[in-house]
Order: structure tokens, then sequence, then C-alpha cells
């Protein structure tokens, strides 16, 4: 396909079609799924064009028979009942790489008892990392350089603090990051936040009030990367906890918010167990708080969030090509006497801890809580990561490196 930018899941699909006879991609609207997955098939159904999606909704499984394939079913949540043909079609024949599924919402959102259990196997894909942006997309992911011992060394071009700005700015969404100008991007973005909360949230869950809604996501968002109270979030919205509660479990299916769950270990005490909310993309908080570089930089508070939203959505979009296969946690005791931003734990139990700042000079107490953590955990810790906005990569202390955000897209 001309023009198209590989992206860091590319191999694992041209392996699994190999071998699965159907895969399910899921990842926010606009993610470049289907960019990706339609190189593969021979059929392409757009269900979201009305034209096509008429058949599948009358009988499915006769709109299915006698496609050339690999088919695409692109957007299945328009037509929840392709999956359902999708099944039974496998059930008959389960020869590999028949059937590729896209959707913008977590398919258990439809029913309770998802028929793709078992046929489908999930592939998460999210915006693009600035490693795919920039064309790394073959580089190993990020923590497997951590756990393989590799030398954690900036990009060549690594930015100072407005650059990473402008990064965050620029968002995952291909055609954002990639086609559009600084200008046309802003209004891209403003679209896009438009669109999820009227035409997305209707097509899944008719009759949400879009003002109460938009009025809950700037609250969100206002509180991204923040482990906060539900109250907090709902009183600054306007709303009642159920209504609250309801929408975050709308977002959060439409795949715009995803929360780190909180670690827990025997060796840490007055563990805050509540998630830390994040938006999938930094940009979409930018955009629907009306921010620009200059006013981030005029708040230390939303300058720190955007980082560690930023951060974490680069390590969240490598987890499905990692070797390592890790999961994200963070960790925070009570009255956040002691925090991690972002925990990886490895197979075999052993972490990574990680830490953000907006500091281009950190120090060795910056990196107190990692070394907190080293001493609590011992041989579970397997290196602490302080994450900051500087040039040079350096040792803090002990298995505790501070090492500049570019690391995460550095070439060599």
């Amino acid at each position: 396909m001309q023009g198209y930018t590989p992206r860091a899941v590319d191999p694992l699909i041209d392996r699994l079609l190999t071998e699965l006879p159907a895969l399910f991609i899921v990842g926010p609207r606009a993610a470049g799924k289907t960019t990706t997955v339609a190189r593969y098939a021979r059929t392409v159904v757009q269900l979201d064009r009305e034209a096509e999606a008429v058949a599948f909704r009358a009988d499915p499984d006769a709109a299915l028979r006698g496609l050339a394939e690999p088919v695409l079913l692109d957007e299945w949540q328009v037509v929840p009942g392709v999956l359902g043909a999708v099944k039974r079609a496998i059930d008959s024949r389960s020869d590999p790489g028949r059937f590729l599924v896209t959707g913008s919402v977590r398919s258990e959102f439809e029913a309770e008892l998802w028929p793709g259990t078992g046929r489908l196997t999930r592939v998460p894909m999210y915006g693009m990392t600035v490693r795919e942006q920039l064309g790394g997309f073959r580089r190993p992911a990020f923590l497997d350089r951590v756990t393989g011992g590799d030398e954690l060394q900036p990009a060549m071009d690594t930015p100072d603090l407005r650059g990473y700005l402008e990064l965050i700015l620029r968002s995952g969404f291909p055609e954002a990051a990639l086609r559009l100008s600084e200008a046309a991007r802003q209004r891209w973005l403003e679209s896009y936040v438009d669109q999820l909360l009227t035409r997305d949230v209707e097509q899944v869950d008719a009759g949400r009030d879009p003002a109460r809604l938009r009025r809950y996501f700037e609250a969100y968002a206002l509180n991204t990367a923040g482990v906060v109270e539900d109250k907090a979030i709902y009183d600054s919205a306007g709303i009642d906890r159920k209504t609250a509660l309801a929408y975050e479990s709308l977002l959060t299916h439409l795949l715009v918010v995803e929360a780190l769950p909180a670690w827990t270990t025997n060796r840490l005490k007055r563990l805050v167990l509540s998630p830390k909310r994040h938006v999938v993309d930094a940009a979409l908080v930018a955009s629907s708080l009306r921010l620009d570089v200059n006013a981030i930089l005029r708040s230390g508070d939303l300058l720190g969030r955007l980082l560690d939203t930023f951060v974490v959505s680069q390590l969240r979009a490598e987890i499905v090509v990692s070797e390592s296969r890790p999961r994200l946690y963070h960790v925070r005791q009570e009255q956040g006497r002691f925090e991690i931003d972002v925990l990886g734990e490895l197979g075999g139990g052993q972490v990574v801890g990680m830490e953000v700042k907006a500091s281009a000079a950190p120090t060795g107490s910056d990196a107190r809580h990692l070394v907190g953590l080293r001493d609590r955990l011992g041989d579970t810790f397997g290196a602490g990561i302080l994450f900051h906005t500087g040039p040079r990569t350096f040792a803090l202390a002990e298995r505790v490196m501070a090492v500049p955000i570019s690391a995460l897209w550095a070439s060599a």
C-alpha cells in the first residue's frame, strides 16, 4: 500500500495469520487499524457504511459466505451480529488466516458472553508511538531493552522540554501526526473529541447527554495520570456518582481512557488500591482543555500529567509486541508518601519501576522512591528508570538510571 508507515505490530500479525483463523484488532478510532490490516485482506467490508451494513444486519451468515478470504470486517460494533457469523464460519472450517475483525469498542461491552471467545485472537493496537513515526518499528520494545541490559541512550535529536510538548501535541493518530499541519491538526483533534462524545457514544450507548459527557471528559482529562477519588471528578463535572461511573465505563469501552491498576505486594504497607487514570493519548487532553505549549508550560501540574500520560502511551502501545510481555501498574502509598508512576511487572515476578520528571537535570533526591522500591523488593527489583527531559543517561544509584524520555524511540 503506497504511503504505508510500518507499525510495530506488523510482524506479529504476519505470524499469527499463518496459524490462527481470525484476528480481532481492537484500539481507539483512527489509530490506524484498518490501514494496517487491509493490506492482508482480499475482501474489505466497511460496516460503518450503511450500504455495506444492510446485508450483514439482515443475514450475516449469508453475507459472509462466499467472500474472498481473508475477509476484513471493519468496525464490527456497528453490526454486532457479524461476530456470531464469524464464530460459526470458524466452527465449520478453522483454516488459518480467514478473518480480520477491527473495532473501536471493547467487545465485552456488547454481551456478557462474547461469541469470539476461543475463535478470535485479540491484538490490541493503540496510536503510533514516536518510534513508529520515525520508522523504528523493528527496534525491540523499551522494556525488552531494559531487561536485556541494553544501553538506554537518548535519540540523536533529543528534544528539550518544549520539543517534548510539541511531540505530545502531535498525537499518535497517524493522520494527524504524519499528514497535517499544526493548525489542521488542532482542528482534527477537536473534531475527534466532538465525534467521540456524540457519534461514537451514540453507536454504543444511545441517549447520553453530550454536554454532561463532555464536562466529565474534561474533568477526567484534568486528572489524567492521577490517583484521585471518584468524587473529585464527578463534582467537578457537576454530575452524580452513578452517572460518572457509567461515563467512565463508556469511555473505557470506547478505548480513549485506560487506567493503570494498582500493584500490591506484602513488602509494602498501606498501599492505595485505586487505579491511576490515563487518557490514551495526551494530545486529546490538550485538545479538550484547549492547551498549547505555552499554556502547558505555565502549569507545573498539567506539565507533569501530560509527560506521564505520554510516556505511558509509548509503553502501553509496545506491550503486545514485547518479548517480556509486561503488565503495567502504578504504586502509591496512602497520603502519597511513596509513589511510582509506572511499574512494569515481567515474567517471573521481576519488576521495573519508572518515574517521569519534567526536570532536565534530575538528582539522586528525585530517585528516592525508586531507591526505596529497590530496597524493599531486593532481587525482585530489576531496574529503576527515571525518565527526564535532559540529554544524558547516567546512574543515580545502584540499578537506578536517569534516562532521557527520547530513549523510548532511540534507534541505537
